[in-house]
């Protein structure tokens, strides 16, 4: 009798996996599954408290699975990064028991039903602060205004982001150019800003210095997107136009590590670059560099792709996506980053962006409906925001629709 219950104690530690990472630590095995149970009573008490027929209860809770397969993959994930005691499954939601989390869940909650209970109107919000950068990308989104005579900065961040918060907004990511060129805007936006969004920034990892990442967190700013587009340094540097740029990320991951920001590496994964050999590479020096998400890109051919062939082909995609899935769900890698891959469920969901659930907000103030799709809906700081964000949802996306 002993002996078997001391065969199931050993069972349960085989199966609890906290593994450490620079950045925070893996949770995996029996903890996830405790973690896991308590945030889906968490959940339910928020469709309990939003509906008051229970068979509302039980259809928006099958609404909320199938958004998660979508977004997530079908299989469960087998692994949640914790850092400074807060839970994320990905770099675009919420940490798990936030305030900021709910609102996420009360969101989609009123995409199944409308609910009276005040939500979120985005998900998530970029902001071009920047045209301008020291850097010129093989495969720049911006690359038809960057560093040109019209270059600019944007106006009244402050404002812009106060009037996204009154809408209600869970995410906001500062991109440009390269958004380190607006450091202390940025910063000072951030200061005056309500706590009820998390804001992040994307950078090539340019002038993020240990002294600009402390700030940037004392400012509020949660985590950090740095490019890296090779895990060659040579290759890298190509790819970017410059000498340093591998090097820069090695220092803004270390910086932004010691500053206690969430990090995360960002890659376009081009032909090229397709392959299995490099995509684990690439996963092998992510892990080495000890950051929480690595985030995979699909080449789009506009700015400085426009009129290339850079698609990737289906066999390609089916392969990444393989690799995906793999890394997430199985347990194999339950030590490497979680992959965040915004084109596996925009295939399966269509597009999130085009005013549904997030908007891009280019240097101007003006409303696009993302980062690569860039058509103008007036400006966000204009009395008709509703009527211009219901005629960019009315059109839509065009390649996810």
């Amino acid at each position: 009798m002993f002996k078997a219950e001391r065969s199931n104690i050993d069972l349960i530690k085989e199966n609890v996996q906290e593994v450490k990472s620079l950045n925070g630590i893996f949770i995996s095995g029996f903890w996830l599954f405790v973690i896991r149970f308590a945030m889906r009573l968490r959940i339910l008490r928020l469709i309990i408290r939003s509906y008051p027929i229970p068979n509302d209860w039980i259809n928006a809770l099958k609404y909320l699975i199938v958004l998660r397969k979508n977004i997530l993959g079908t299989p469960k994930i087998k692994k949640l990064a914790k850092v400074k005691g807060k839970y994320y499954m990905g770099i675009y939601t919420s940490s798990w028991f936030s305030k900021e989390f709910d609102q996420f869940i009360l969101s989609h909650l009123n995409d199944y039903k409308p609910i009276k209970r005040p939500s979120n109107r985005f998900d998530m919000v970029f902001i071009a602060v920047t045209d301008k950068c020291p850097l010129r990308c093989e495969h720049c989104y911006n690359w038809n205004k960057l560093n040109g005579k019209a270059q600019s900065s944007i106006n009244n961040l402050s404002g812009i982001i106060k009037k996204l918060q009154t809408k209600g907004v869970s995410h906001i990511q500062f991109l440009g150019g390269e958004p380190m060129l607006e450091f202390k805007n940025i910063c000072d936006a951030v200061k005056s800003s309500k706590t009820s969004s998390e804001f992040w920034i994307t950078t090539s990892g340019f002038s993020f210095s240990e002294a600009k990442a402390k700030e940037l967190k004392a400012s509020g700013i949660r985590g950090v997107i740095i490019s890296l587009d090779h895990y060659d340094p040579l290759k890298h540097n190509q790819f970017r136009n410059h000498k340093s740029a591998f090097n820069w990320v090695k220092l803004a991951v270390k910086h932004a590590i010691n500053a206690e920001l969430i990090v995360a590496l960002s890659i376009c994964i081009t032909k090229e670059f397709s392959t299995e050999s490099n995509l684990n590479n690439y996963m092998e020096l992510a892990k080495d560099l000890g950051v929480m998400f690595v985030q995979f890109l699909e080449p789009k051919p506009v700015g400085h792709y426009q009129n290339k062939d850079v698609l990737l082909t289906k066999n390609q995609i089916a392969a990444l996506e393989q690799f995906f899935l793999e890394y997430n769900f199985t347990s194999r890698y339950l030590d490497y980053p979680i992959i965040i891959y915004p084109g596996y469920h925009q295939r399966r969901k269509g597009c999130m962006l085009a005013g549904k659930k997030s908007i891009y907000i280019d240097t101007t103030g003006t409303i696009n409906p993302c980062p690569f799709c860039h058509r103008s809906y007036g400006k966000v700081l204009e009395n008709d925001l509703n009527s211009r964000l219901e005629q960019l949802v009315n059109q839509g996306c065009v390649e996810h629709g």
